[in-house]
Formats: C-alpha cells, sequence, structure tokens
C-alpha cells in the first residue's frame, strides 16, 4: 500500500501541475512608482513600469520593457511609453470616484482623433486610453497619485485601475 501511495503522489502532483491555466488577465489594478534602482551587471539604472500583455511590474532593462512608466516633472506627474508613438487620449475627468468608476465601467468603445505624447498631467478620477506600438489598447482610471520630494528626487506614484484589449479593437468589456 505505501509502494502505490508513493507512486501514485508524484504522478498526481504532475498531473496537476500539467492542467494549470495560465490565462493572462486582460484587467485589474496596480500601483507603479518612479523608485529607480541600478542593475551591477548592466550598469545602468532602471525602473519598474507596467506591461499590459503580461499583467505584470517589469522593469524598464527587460525585454519586452514595460509599457507605461510614471515620472514627476517636480509640479506634474505623468504617464509615459517608449515605443516611439503618441500613445494617450484623455477620455475624461470626474468630480469623484463614482463618477469616475461609472464612466470607466460605461465605456466600452472609443473613436479617438488625437494621440498625445504624455498622460499629463495625471490627477485622480481621470480616464486614459492608452495605445501600445503593437496597436494593442488599454482604458486607464486613475485611482491615485503621490508626488513628493524623497531622497531628493521627485517622488511619483500612481495607483491605477486598467483593462487592456489585446485584439486590436478599441472595445472594451462593460461592467
Amino acid at each position: 500500500m505505501k509502494k502505490t501511495a508513493l507512486i501514485l503522489l508524484p504522478v498526481l502532483l504532475f498531473l496537476h501541475s500539467c492542467t494549470k491555466n495560465d490565462v493572462i488577465p486582460t484587467s485589474g489594478t496596480v500601483t507603479i512608482e518612479n523608485i529607480l534602482g541600478f542593475d551591477q551587471t548592466n550598469q545602468a539604472y532602471f525602473a519598474f513600469g507596467f506591461l499590459f500583455s503580461k499583467a505584470e511590474l517589469v522593469s524598464t532593462l527587460d525585454n519586452p520593457p514595460p509599457d507605461i512608466t510614471v515620472d514627476s516633472d517636480g509640479t506634474n506627474l505623468f504617464l509615459q511609453t517608449n515605443n516611439l508613438k503618441n500613445s494617450y487620449c484623455l477620455n475624461g475627468n470626474y468630480d469623484d470616484e463614482a463618477s469616475a468608476k461609472d464612466a470607466f465601467y460605461k465605456l466600452t468603445t472609443v473613436n479617438v482623433t488625437q494621440w498625445l505624447g504624455l498622460a499629463s498631467p495625471l490627477k485622480e478620477n481621470q480616464i486614459w486610453i492608452y495605445r501600445s506600438g503593437k496597436e494593442c489598447y488599454a482604458k486607464i482610471r486613475i485611482i491615485d497619485i503621490v508626488s513628493e520630494e524623497r531622497e531628493n528626487r521627485d517622488y511619483a506614484e500612481c495607483t491605477f485601475e486598467w483593462v487592456y484589449q489585446p485584439d486590436g479593437s478599441l472595445t472594451f468589456p462593460g461592467k
């Protein structure tokens, strides 16, 4: 009986790991910041940003690099990208969280006529549309921003809700 259990246990664990479904989320909430680190191997500074296609924080030294990063000019916070195209469109400013959430969930399709190089200035309760270098899109609701000086440097932090549309359309699921 013990032999059968010892053989059966690894087989069951193997089967369980084979059925693991690694579906990448297409929506969520994330916080990004502009804290710099230093990579000894590459002898380069890096920050972490957000990569929609993997739904995770990645380093600016990674390949692929993040879709968006946050920074500050000392007065305003902004989202930026490094895909060599204007990638942001402000869809709306809202007076409060409830109005912004409602508009965000009801936003199922957009028609963008003009793209901006930066999402600036960032404010809470804004909705932005982002386009990647591969013509995939995301809608972003700004939840919270932090702008202050830390360690003699302008610190920027942005928490946002996002929905990513990897199929290249400007149509998003509603709620």
